[in-house]
């Protein structure tokens, strides 16, 4: 990822000087991260890969407008925000569909790092499946993508005191949702036990 001071003379030599290989370095830097970001709401690769094209070029095209950009990151974590939001109301009228499906949790990201199984990393995902939109999405940023408190607020539209809220309740409620988990696999246990004495 780049410094910020990188990024801004980047963004300089592109609103300035229309380099085409500023935003070349840009693009490489967080494309990635944008596609991770839209894959775990939309979770196929074909609709992820789609977003994040259209993400980009409606960047190049705001760039164009020679409009006031503070973050790069932030202007493409908004967009794409946005765009998922058209997807889920294109999908409004029709069938539900879960925002994280089968993720491949043996991607070797780095957020899996300090797990120490995929059995493990699979009772994660299907927790954070669980939580409300807002709290998905704070998690993510944070943990999935390393963003920090700053950034998340300017993404969410939030002040830095509401996304620190926020992302304790998350994780609060991420917790508690582990907790059942194990409670639940347990008591199953037990009874399966019971069963066959």
């Amino acid at each position: 990822m780049l410094d910020k001071i990188a990024e801004k003379f980047l963004l300089y030599k592109l609103q300035v000087k229309q380099d085409p290989e500023a935003y070349a370095e840009l693009y490489d830097t967080y494309v990635k991260q944008i596609y991770r970001f839209v894959y775990f709401k939309v979770s196929t690769h074909e609709e992820a890969e789609d977003i994040t094209s259209e993400v980009f070029l409606k960047a190049w095209h705001y760039i164009q407008e020679k409009k006031e950009i503070k973050s790069f990151s932030g202007l493409l974590y908004r967009i794409a925000r946005n765009a998922i939001i058209d997807v889920y109301r294109a999908k409004a009228g029709k069938r539900e569909t879960p925002l994280i499906e089968d993720i491949d949790v043996g991607d070797g990201g780095k957020w899996f790092s300090d797990i120490s199984t995929k059995v493990e990393a699979e009772k994660v995902i299907e927790a954070i499946k669980k939580l409300k939109q807002e709290y998905r999405e704070v998690i993510t940023l944070r943990y999935v993508d390393e963003l920090d408190i700053s950034e998340i607020a300017e993404i969410v539209g939030k002040g830095g005191v509401a996304t620190r809220v926020t992302l304790h309740r998350a994780l609060a409620k991420l917790k508690k949702i582990l907790e059942e988990q194990q409670v639940i696999r347990y008591e199953s246990k037990s009874d399966t036990t019971t069963k066959e004495a």
